[in-house]
Protein backbone atom coordinates (compact mmCIF):
# COMPACT_ATOMS: atom_id res chain seq x y z
CA UNK A 1 0.00 0.00 0.00
CA UNK A 2 0.98 3.66 0.12
CA UNK A 3 4.30 4.42 1.77
CA UNK A 4 3.78 5.01 5.48
CA UNK A 5 4.79 8.43 6.79
CA UNK A 6 6.41 7.26 10.01
CA UNK A 7 6.90 10.79 11.35
CA UNK A 8 3.21 11.64 11.13
CA UNK A 9 0.78 10.40 13.77
CA UNK A 10 -2.40 8.81 12.42
CA UNK A 11 -5.09 11.07 13.89
CA UNK A 12 -8.12 9.19 15.20
CA UNK A 13 -11.18 10.94 13.80
CA UNK A 14 -14.74 10.48 12.69
CA UNK A 15 -15.49 11.22 9.05
CA UNK A 16 -17.69 14.23 9.84
CA UNK A 17 -14.78 15.87 11.65
CA UNK A 18 -12.46 15.23 8.69
CA UNK A 19 -14.94 16.74 6.24
CA UNK A 20 -15.22 19.89 8.36
CA UNK A 21 -11.45 20.40 8.21
CA UNK A 22 -9.77 22.91 5.91
CA UNK A 23 -7.39 21.45 3.30
CA UNK A 24 -4.22 23.55 3.03
CA UNK A 25 -3.01 23.52 -0.56
CA UNK A 26 -0.10 25.24 -2.31
CA UNK A 27 0.32 25.70 -6.05
CA UNK A 28 3.68 24.66 -7.48
CA UNK A 29 4.36 25.11 -11.19
CA UNK A 30 0.64 25.20 -11.92
CA UNK A 31 -0.11 22.07 -9.90
CA UNK A 32 -1.94 22.01 -6.60
CA UNK A 33 -0.17 20.19 -3.77
CA UNK A 34 -1.98 19.09 -0.61
CA UNK A 35 0.02 19.96 2.52
CA UNK A 36 -2.25 19.05 5.43
CA UNK A 37 -5.79 19.22 6.76
CA UNK A 38 -6.41 21.86 9.38
CA UNK A 39 -8.73 20.68 12.16
CA UNK A 40 -8.80 23.26 14.93
CA UNK A 41 -5.18 23.79 15.91
CA UNK A 42 -4.08 20.44 14.45
CA UNK A 43 -2.32 19.83 11.13
CA UNK A 44 -3.43 16.40 9.93
CA UNK A 45 -1.81 14.32 7.18
CA UNK A 46 -2.60 10.77 8.28
CA UNK A 47 -5.86 9.52 9.77
CA UNK A 48 -7.16 6.46 11.59
CA UNK A 49 -10.83 5.84 10.75
CA UNK A 50 -13.37 3.12 11.56
CA UNK A 51 -16.35 2.97 9.20
CA UNK A 52 -18.75 0.81 7.21
CA UNK A 53 -18.11 0.08 3.53
CA UNK A 54 -21.26 1.18 1.68
CA UNK A 55 -19.96 0.99 -1.90
CA UNK A 56 -17.09 -0.55 -3.84
CA UNK A 57 -15.79 0.16 -7.33
CA UNK A 58 -13.01 -1.58 -9.27
CA UNK A 59 -12.10 -0.33 -12.76
CA UNK A 60 -11.50 -2.56 -15.74
CA UNK A 61 -8.56 -2.30 -18.14
CA UNK A 62 -4.87 -1.45 -17.91
CA UNK A 63 -5.13 1.56 -15.61
CA UNK A 64 -6.16 -0.20 -12.43
CA UNK A 65 -8.11 1.80 -9.89
CA UNK A 66 -10.42 0.96 -7.00
CA UNK A 67 -12.39 2.88 -4.41
CA UNK A 68 -14.39 2.16 -1.29
CA UNK A 69 -17.00 4.57 0.04
CA UNK A 70 -16.91 4.69 3.83
CA UNK A 71 -19.67 5.83 6.20
CA UNK A 72 -19.49 6.08 10.00
CA UNK A 73 -22.87 7.84 10.58
CA UNK A 74 -21.22 11.29 10.66
CA UNK A 75 -20.35 11.48 6.95
CA UNK A 76 -18.91 9.70 3.94
CA UNK A 77 -15.44 9.67 2.42
CA UNK A 78 -13.77 7.67 -0.33
CA UNK A 79 -10.81 5.36 0.07
CA UNK A 80 -8.83 5.13 -3.20
CA UNK A 81 -5.99 2.97 -4.45
CA UNK A 82 -4.18 2.51 -7.75
CA UNK A 83 -2.12 0.01 -9.76
CA UNK A 84 -0.94 -3.11 -7.98
CA UNK A 85 -2.35 -1.86 -4.67
CA UNK A 86 -5.88 -2.59 -5.97
CA UNK A 87 -5.36 -6.18 -4.82
CA UNK A 88 -5.61 -4.98 -1.22
CA UNK A 89 -9.32 -4.31 -1.76
CA UNK A 90 -10.04 -7.85 -3.01
CA UNK A 91 -11.23 -9.23 0.33
CA UNK A 92 -13.09 -6.08 1.37
CA UNK A 93 -16.75 -5.86 0.46
CA UNK A 94 -19.86 -3.77 0.87
CA UNK A 95 -21.37 -4.07 4.33
CA UNK A 96 -18.11 -4.75 6.15
CA UNK A 97 -16.81 -2.58 8.97
CA UNK A 98 -13.13 -1.71 8.61
CA UNK A 99 -10.43 0.24 10.36
CA UNK A 100 -8.24 2.27 8.03
CA UNK A 101 -4.95 4.08 8.49
CA UNK A 102 -4.09 6.22 5.54
CA UNK A 103 -2.79 9.47 4.07
CA UNK A 104 -5.17 12.27 3.16
CA UNK A 105 -5.13 13.47 -0.44
CA UNK A 106 -7.06 16.02 -2.51
CA UNK A 107 -7.87 15.66 -6.22
CA UNK A 108 -10.40 17.75 -8.17
CA UNK A 109 -11.50 19.35 -4.88
CA UNK A 110 -12.29 15.93 -3.41
CA UNK A 111 -10.71 14.97 -0.10
CA UNK A 112 -10.03 11.23 0.05
CA UNK A 113 -7.86 8.68 1.89
CA UNK A 114 -4.96 6.79 0.30
CA UNK A 115 -4.81 3.63 2.47
CA UNK A 116 -1.78 2.22 4.20
CA UNK A 117 -3.53 -0.34 6.41
CA UNK A 118 -7.02 -1.85 6.01
CA UNK A 119 -8.41 -4.31 8.53
CA UNK A 120 -11.94 -5.72 8.93
CA UNK A 121 -13.27 -5.27 12.47
CA UNK A 122 -16.40 -6.01 14.49
CA UNK A 123 -19.12 -3.37 13.86
CA UNK A 124 -19.17 -2.65 17.59
CA UNK A 125 -15.85 -0.85 17.14
CA UNK A 126 -17.80 2.02 15.54
CA UNK A 127 -19.37 2.75 18.93
CA UNK A 128 -16.08 2.18 20.75
CA UNK A 129 -14.39 4.75 18.50
CA UNK A 130 -17.13 7.34 19.12
CA UNK A 131 -16.84 6.88 22.89
CA UNK A 132 -13.05 7.05 22.63
CA UNK A 133 -13.12 10.35 20.73
CA UNK A 134 -15.85 11.91 22.87
CA UNK A 135 -13.71 11.37 25.99
CA UNK A 136 -11.05 13.63 24.46
CA UNK A 137 -13.48 16.50 23.82
CA UNK A 138 -13.87 19.00 26.69
CA UNK A 139 -17.47 18.94 27.92
CA UNK A 140 -19.36 22.12 27.14
CA UNK A 141 -22.56 23.27 28.88
CA UNK A 142 -25.66 22.56 26.82
CA UNK A 143 -28.34 25.24 26.51
CA UNK A 144 -32.06 24.51 27.04
CA UNK A 145 -32.68 24.95 23.29
CA UNK A 146 -29.85 22.55 22.43
CA UNK A 147 -31.25 20.00 24.87
CA UNK A 148 -34.71 20.28 23.28
CA UNK A 149 -33.16 19.83 19.83
CA UNK A 150 -31.25 16.76 21.05
CA UNK A 151 -34.42 15.29 22.54
CA UNK A 152 -36.28 15.85 19.24
CA UNK A 153 -33.45 14.23 17.28
CA UNK A 154 -33.41 11.16 19.53
CA UNK A 155 -37.19 10.82 19.47
CA UNK A 156 -37.21 11.13 15.68
CA UNK A 157 -34.69 8.29 15.37
CA UNK A 158 -36.78 6.11 17.70
CA UNK A 159 -39.97 6.81 15.73
CA UNK A 160 -38.23 6.00 12.44
CA UNK A 161 -37.18 2.65 13.87
CA UNK A 162 -40.74 1.50 14.59
CA UNK A 163 -40.83 -0.47 11.34
CA UNK A 164 -37.93 -2.49 12.78
CA UNK A 165 -39.65 -2.85 16.15
CA UNK A 166 -37.36 -0.39 17.86
CA UNK A 167 -33.72 0.58 17.95
CA UNK A 168 -30.79 -0.54 20.09
CA UNK A 169 -29.47 2.19 22.38
CA UNK A 170 -25.95 1.47 21.11
CA UNK A 171 -27.06 2.25 17.56
CA UNK A 172 -28.86 5.36 18.80
CA UNK A 173 -25.67 6.60 20.47
CA UNK A 174 -23.73 5.92 17.28
CA UNK A 175 -26.15 7.70 14.93
CA UNK A 176 -26.99 10.77 17.00
CA UNK A 177 -24.29 13.42 16.76
CA UNK A 178 -23.98 14.26 20.45
CA UNK A 179 -22.14 13.28 23.59
CA UNK A 180 -23.11 9.68 24.57
CA UNK A 181 -23.64 10.73 28.18
CA UNK A 182 -26.20 13.35 27.13
CA UNK A 183 -27.95 10.86 24.85
CA UNK A 184 -28.23 8.36 27.70
CA UNK A 185 -29.61 11.09 29.97
CA UNK A 186 -32.33 11.99 27.46
CA UNK A 187 -33.24 8.34 26.81
CA UNK A 188 -33.54 7.73 30.56
CA UNK A 189 -35.79 10.79 30.96
CA UNK A 190 -38.02 9.72 28.06
CA UNK A 191 -38.36 6.27 29.65
CA UNK A 192 -39.32 7.87 32.96
CA UNK A 193 -41.83 10.17 31.23
CA UNK A 194 -43.43 7.25 29.41
CA UNK A 195 -42.63 8.55 25.92
CA UNK A 196 -40.70 5.40 25.05
CA UNK A 197 -40.29 1.92 26.53
CA UNK A 198 -37.85 -0.98 26.53
CA UNK A 199 -39.22 -4.16 24.93
CA UNK A 200 -35.98 -5.71 26.15
CA UNK A 201 -32.84 -4.37 27.85
CA UNK A 202 -30.80 -2.18 25.52
CA UNK A 203 -33.59 -1.60 22.98
CA UNK A 204 -36.21 1.18 22.95
CA UNK A 205 -39.50 1.78 21.14
CA UNK A 206 -41.82 4.74 20.77
CA UNK A 207 -44.91 4.62 22.96
CA UNK A 208 -47.28 6.48 20.65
Amino acid sequence: MAEIRKREVAYKARIGEILKGKPQITNLDGRDRFNFLEIGDKKIIRVNVIANVIDKYVSEGEKRFASLTLDDATGQINLKTFGEEVKNFENIGQGQTITVIGVLRVFNNELYILPEVIKPVDPRYLLIRKLEIEKLIPKQPISPNERIALKDQILSKIKQAEASEGIDTEKLILEVNANPELINQEVKKMLEDGMIYEPRPGRVRYLG
